[in-house]
């Protein structure tokens, strides 16, 4: 008797011929006779391209899965150690900034008394005073708890509080946070990189603290993809590496020295092979230096995915953002509250986003498993795909005399104002959607109680952070501002054409639009040209949309449309395509289209102009 378990091994391997096959069924199941589509056409339209020019194919195979290394064995692809089956592989640390000291350390003690295993000060402008560190630590047992700080104003004032803090102790551990590139490149400054060299020496003593820091959120807060925030942050690890050889540290105590902060989003996948491919790079570097390089990852939860408006939905993002980071092997997770951009965490979105990696590691046991996504023809596909779109990044930037060249020059800011631009596109025509913002907009916002608001901090003078979903938060701005100014809410009138069978769907989707920036959708139903005009000025808006089908159109859209602009209303749109209402007299009546795909951005702020709605 066999002790191999074969699964599914009762069932017949279907051959890609067969998928084709049943892949065809559905595209074409609606298709006129005639006009079906050809494997090669469906393929292309299956095929995705991410922001940063990536390829992913609707199906992959066992041909595009490479042969798998090991767990803890150099590239180190499939995680940096081996996994000794705790439920907590990783430190959850937890971020606190704010500026009360004595809040902060209520804070700290009660994250570390519930969960949290390691803490992480921002410190300075907005955030804690240096001074402060000591008094926001008060009661940690320094060699129990590692503590990391991070300062977008003084990376010194920092690190030497942390030190202060430290006194005499040998046997503690964390990160000092000195990182000269990602502050230049915040704040638009010469980098400093003599400070590598100074906080390797002051932390020599300290076998368990990383003095230097990789910050890549600078970079994907200002917008960079995944194969740039990966690039930048490889680059920037050499150039710190080369700065300490040179003031004659060993490569290995330099490589040693460096912990990398990386972001994850709800991307899952994308997040799984970066966090990956980056521990491969790494690796290839110390390969170059004689020495064995495994990268420490502290992943964070994207603070660009995070949206102000229903904000409840930011709890998905950051399970599915934290499950990627676990899953791909980080070190250290950093889960960031639901509200963070509303105003500081309270204490039930502190405790949420605890929970969050808490749940993940106990009750999910996602730490007892050894790089989970590995073996996956698609994770180990893409994988390969971002390492090598990565390192031909580095490589040109290498080429060009190194990363702090290349924020010197400008090149990265214009390399992620490439990407940005893009991002924006998907954004606006919602090909990339952000729920409950620019798709299923709430009707009414509840407010969160008990935020404190952020303080406020200097405007960056170099990669500003933006955040995906504030151009539509501005627009809701807009119409918000006008309501509390007014007392009206703007709006669009929706006329309803023919039965609720007719006209259901493009009002529900027309009307979903229109949420995006708050509008007021005021509706009839059905009723004659005369009866909607009159519903109309009743409602007092200048902007019709008219909803209904194809056939209901060609019957009566260019009369309705017609007695609206006789009737003195400026704008009339149709939900669809002019087109269906087959008339000549069409573009003297119908002035424009809503439909799936169209830049909804673009629209909106058009209709609050032409609402009179002030910027």
């Amino acid at each position: 008797m066999s002790d191999t378990t074969v699964l599914a091994g009762d069932f017949a391997t279907p051959t890609q011929e067969q998928w084709e096959t049943e892949v065809l069924k559905v595209l074409n199941r609606r298709r006129p006779p005639g006009t079906e589509l050809t494997i090669d056409q469906a393929m292309k339209r299956l095929t995705t391209t991410t922001v940063d020019g990536l390829t992913i194919q609707p199906l992959y195979t066992a041909t595009d899965g490479p042969a798998l290394g090991v767990p803890g064995a150099s590239p180190y692809t499939r995680g940096a150690e081996v996994r000794t089956g705790e439920a907590l592989a990783w430190d959850v640390r937890q971020l606190h900034e704010d500026p009360d000291a004595a809040a902060t350390n209520a804070a700290v003690l009660e994250d570390l008394r519930v969960g949290g295993t390691s803490v992480w000060l921002r410190v300075g402008a907005g955030g804690i005073a240096p001074a402060d560190v000591s008094a926001a630590l008060a009661g940690v047992v320094a060699n129990l708890a590692p503590i990391a700080v991070s300062s977008t104003s003084d990376q010194a004032a920092a690190a030497d509080a942390l030190l202060a803090f430290w006194g005499d102790a040998t046997d503690v551990a964390g990160n000092l946070g000195i990182d000269p590139l990602g502050a230049a490149a915040l704040n638009g400054t010469a980098p400093d990189l003599g400070q590598l060299a100074a906080y390797v020496a002051k932390a020599a003593h300290l076998p368990h603290v990383a003095p230097i820091t990789v910050d890549a959120r600078v970079y994907d807060d200002a917008g960079a993809g995944d194969v740039d925030q990966l690039a930048y942050a490889i680059a920037t690890g050499i150039e710190y590496v080369r700065t300490l050889v040179a003031a004659g540290v060993s490569a290995a105590d330099a490589i040693a020295a460096i912990e990398f902060r990386v972001t994850a989003n709800a991307d899952q996948f994308l997040v799984i092979a970066r966090l990956r491919a980056l521990r491969r790079l790494w690796a290839r570097v110390g390969e170059v230096l004689g020495v064995d390089a495994k990268a420490t990852q502290h992943a964070v939860t994207s603070w660009r995915m995070i949206t102000r408006d229903d904000p409840w939905v930011n709890l998905l993002r950051g399970t599915i953002a934290t499950f990627a980071a676990a899953v791909g092997g980080v070190e250290s997770i950093t889960t960031l509250p639901f509200d963070a951009a509303q105003g500081l965490p309270n204490t039930l979105s502190r405790r949420m986003a605890r929970n969050t990696q808490l749940i993940a590691a106990e009750e999910s046991n996602l730490g007892r498993v050894e790089d989970p996504a590995g073996g996956s023809w698609y994770v180990e596909s893409l994988t390969n795909d971002v390492a090598a779109a990565a390192w031909k990044r580095v490589q040109e930037l290498e080429a060009a005399g190194g990363m702090a060249a290349a924020l010197a020059a400008g090149t990265i800011a214009n390399q992620i104002g490439t990407t940005v631009s893009e991002r924006h596109k998907r954004l606006a025509t919602r090909k990339q959607p952000i729920t409950g913002v620019s798709m299923f907009p709430p009707e009414a916002e509840t407010p969160i109680e008990n935020l404190k608001v952020r303080a406020a901090q200097p405007v960056p003078a170099g990669l500003r952070p933006l955040r995906d979903s504030e151009v539509f938060e501005g627009l809701r701005d807009r119409v918000s501002g006008q309501t509390k100014a007014t007392g009206t809410q703007p709006g669009v009138f929706l006329a309803c054409l023919g039965a609720r069978r007719d006209f259901g769907p493009r009002e529900q989707f027309t009307s979903n639009v229109l949420l995006v920036a708050g509008l007021a959708h005021p509706s009839s139903e059905g009723g004659t040209a005369d009866e909607i005009v009159a519903s109309v000025k009743a409602a007092g808006t200048n902007t019709v949309i008219l909803c209904s089908s194809g056939k209901v159109y060609a019957a009566q859209a260019i009369e309705v449309a017609s007695a609206l602009k006789a009737a003195g209303i400026a704008h009339v749109w149709i939900a669809g395509k002019k087109s269906e209402a087959g008339s000549d007299e069409t573009d003297s009546v119908i002035d424009g289209e809503v439909f799936d795909g169209m830049d909804v951005v673009g629209f909106l702020s058009d209709t609050l102009d032409r609402l009179g709605v002030a910027k």
